[in-house]
């Protein structure tokens, strides 16, 4: 046998045996071991879990009686008010009224039945006269005829002038209210019902009717025209306004016929009045200039921001800064005043304490002029806004259909 055929017997041979020191070799890992949880143990913790959800759903689901309060200290006796106590026990022991006595005698003539005397019953509709009513009665017929002759003489008058309307008495009219008090003349209810139109005599029916429009060519009021500022607004003194349409605008019965072409000019003014804590410039409008040259008086339409809201609001300057400096004005002299005190003469007293009112009312005059002073609106050229169309705007019979 040559040696590449012992070689082959050896490796391959049936009767061969594996080294005994080798492990086997493996294509794979080992699998992981399952961990199996018994059926009595989960069925034992699921039967718990049930108890303790039921024990509690029982619990919050019971209803409890609420405690009796006890009292700290119990008496026997308990507090009673006198008109409990006074009071009758039982309604056949109220006690019955008898007949209506007069209220001057009625209690003499209590207290003379109850010693046993017979006394008459006087007639209560008698009128009862007293002297004293009837002297002041006539003291004031009195007075009332000295006033009625104050009132008509003309002794404090000139010669031959007419009788003065008589002065109204503090008891009979209302005094009038204060011009310089706006409440007194018309309180916030009434506005309110004034601007509401609340008169209970008006018909139940409107009186108006529908009407057609005028002209084909209208822009009726409820319509609003865009537009966009060309020159800017600041509210330190009045001035004018110009802006631009930024959309075509057609007509409010058909909405076909163009009316206001995009690019028409705007013209108006706003107004400087700005109170404290304003934020808004109000401003109105006043013509429409066409692109081909023709105009419209457009009668002081209102202009408004891009959501409707009367006014245009861009940027405000509270003058803070000037405020702080007048403040710290009056400040720095007050202190000056105060440093520059020395000495114990009557005299240096005296100009010191003037000088100190002086400085004082001065610092207190510059700050408030600076408070008086309102804020000034910025609005910026190109900013949004809206033309509220308010009367209606009539056209000539020229229009391209849209």
């Amino acid at each position: 046998m040559s040696a590449p055929e012992r070689d082959d017997a050896i490796v391959t041979g049936p009767a061969a045996a594996p080294p005994s020191g080798a492990e086997p070799f493996r294509l794979g890992a080992e699998p992981p071991k399952v961990v199996r949880l018994s059926r009595k143990a989960l069925a034992i913790m699921g039967g718990t879990a049930g108890i303790a959800i039921g024990g509690a759903l029982l619990y919050a689901l019971q209803s409890t009686e609420p405690k009796v309060a006890e009292n700290l200290h119990n008496s026997d006796r308990a507090n009673r008010s006198e008109l409990v106590t006074g009071a009758p026990g039982a309604y056949d022991k109220i006690p019955k009224l008898g007949d209506p006595l007069p209220g001057d005698l009625g209690r003499p003539i209590l207290s003379a039945r109850e010693k046993g005397e017979a006394v008459p019953m006087p007639p209560i509709g008698a009128p009862h006269t007293d002297s004293r009513t009837a002297a002041a009665e006539q003291a004031r017929a009195r007075v009332a005829q000295e006033r009625d002759s104050a009132r008509a003489s003309q002794i404090f008058l000139g010669g031959g002038a007419s009788l003065p309307s008589p002065v109204p008495v503090l008891g009979d009219t209302a005094l009038p209210p204060a011009p310089g008090n706006p409440q007194a003349v018309q309180t916030l209810a009434g506005k309110r019902r004034d601007f509401l139109g609340g008169d209970s005599a008006r018909p139940t029916e409107s009186a108006a009717r529908i009407v057609a429009p005028s002209s084909p060519n209208v822009v009726q009021a409820g319509s609003v025209i865009p537009a966009a500022l060309i020159t800017g607004i600041r509210s330190d003194l009045p001035g004018q306004v110009t802006a631009q349409v930024t959309q075509n605008v057609y007509d409010s019965p058909t909405g076909r016929i163009l009316l206001i072409p995009q690019g028409a000019r705007l013209i108006g003014e706003y107004d400087s009045e700005i109170a404290d804590g304003q934020n808004r410039v109000l401003l109105v409008w006043e013509r429409l200039i066409l692109p081909g040259g023709r105009s419209l008086a457009l009668d002081r339409q209102p202009g408004a921001d891009a959501s409707g809201r009367a006014g245009l609001a861009d940027r405000t300057d509270h003058h803070w800064g000037r405020v702080l400096r007048a403040a710290l004005i009056s400040t720095l002299l007050g202190i000056g005043v105060e440093t520059g005190s020395g000495g114990d003469d009557a005299l240096l007293r005296a100009l010191r304490d003037g000088a100190q009112d002086s400085v004082n009312q001065a610092g207190q005059r510059i700050v408030e002029r600076e408070m008086k002073v309102p804020p000034t609106l910025t609005i910026r050229p190109g900013h949004t806004l809206r033309v509220i169309v308010t009367r209606d705007l009539v056209f000539e019979n020229k229009g391209s259909e849209g």
